[in-house]
């Protein structure tokens, strides 16, 4: 299968999670880890329903993944997630030694690209835009709706 295929299916997979968000009035922010091509984690924004500002999709996709693998390092994984990772979810990346970042849309504000230079560990490689556009109006129309 070729690699664009693969990046836009499991894309979709961390959209349907962020639909997921959207139902529960979150962010419409999905992620899923992928080892060997088989999604070993799926998770959403839970930042209001935890009460936790940490409770991001892509730091709630580390913890289920390295609990899935029994260990801390995630260095033949790929995380795909819908929006750009800000710096607090580059760092978990960073310390996960994460294979591989592929994301939808980028987040000029809030995102980890902001910050300059590059923030993840330096193996970890990195796939922008994949699936953008879809990514980008999911999140644009919900804070539409919000103000």
């Amino acid at each position: 299968m070729d690699s664009t295929v693969n990046h836009e299916y499991f894309m979709r997979e961390a959209l349907k999670e962020a639909q997921k968000a959207l139902r529960k009035d979150e962010v419409p922010i999905g992620a899923v880890v992928v080892c060997n091509g088989h999604i070993i984690s799926r998770a959403h924004n839970l930042t209001e329903t935890l009460g936790d500002p940490t409770a991001h999709a892509e730091m709630q996709a580390i913890t289920a993944a390295t609990n899935f693998l029994g260990g801390k390092y995630l260095n033949q994984c790929s995380l795909y997630v819908s929006i750009e990772p800000c710096p607090m979810c580059a760092g978990a990346i960073y310390w996960a030694q994460l294979g591989e970042l592929v994301f939808g849309a980028t987040d000029p504000k809030r995102g980890f690209s902001k910050l300059g230079g590059n923030i993840l560990h330096p193996k970890t490689k990195v796939i922008p835009n994949i699936l953008a556009n879809e990514c980008s109006s999911l999140v644009s129309e919900f804070f539409k709706k919000k103000r």
